[in-house]
């Protein structure tokens, strides 16, 4: 079987969506993308190792849950192109994610996974904060104080199940966060402790 998803395997899919796995394919042709776009319902790609910036504009058309779950790298015109996709984004496996991408990704509306990243600079995960939804940032091993104090000013759900060590600094920024926030582990019971600290303090 051919890796690349072209238009007719698309037209398939759209007609038999339970008789096309779209899953098996590494790459998509644009015209693919265009089709797929109209496919209403969850859209699972997540055999897709690589994206072009024209299929990502016409895949920002499609509604519902969008899955690039095998992408590990983005460019920032497909990033920007993504952000206005009115649905739930699943970016699973980008490995890293420049401050553009991180600034264009935030105005997305739904959940967003990114659940591979290992760091983000300071500006990206201050520029994340500002998304407005379920954040799922699970790859994190650790989070600086300025990141921490951004993403206790989140507005959503936030997951930060990753996190292996939190200063005590941290921990007290993250205690502010009025959604739902979870957290394993030692990083947990730090921002346990200081949300203690705050009911003291009231």
């Amino acid at each position: 079987m051919s890796e690349i998803l072209t238009l007719e395997i698309a037209q398939k899919f759209l007609n038999d969506p339970d008789g096309v796995s779209l899953e098996d394919y590494t790459s998509m042709d644009d015209a693919a993308a265009q089709a797929l776009a109209q496919h209403k319902g969850d859209l699972s790609l997540g055999g897709l190792t690589s994206l072009s910036d024209a299929a990502a504009q016409a895949l920002a058309k499609h509604m519902g849950w969008l899955k690039l779950s095998g992408l590990t790298s983005l460019s920032d015109a497909a990033a920007q192109a993504l952000a206005k996709h009115k649905g739930d984004l699943s970016l699973s496996s980008l490995t890293s994610l420049s401050d553009a991408a991180a600034q264009a990704l935030a105005k997305h509306k739904g959940t967003l996974y990114l659940i591979s990243l290992t760091s983000l600079s300071d500006a990206a995960v201050q520029t994340l904060a500002k998304h407005k939804g379920t954040l799922v940032l699970v790859g994190l091993p650790s989070l600086s104080e300025a990141a921490a104090q951004a993403l206790g000013q989140h507005e959503g759900d936030l997951h930060l199940d990753g996190l292996t060590s939190l200063s005590d600094a941290a921990a007290q920024a993250l205690a502010q966060h009025e959604g739902d926030l979870y957290l394993d582990g030692k990083a947990e019971k730090a921002v346990e402790r200081a949300r203690k600290r705050l009911a003291k303090q009231k």
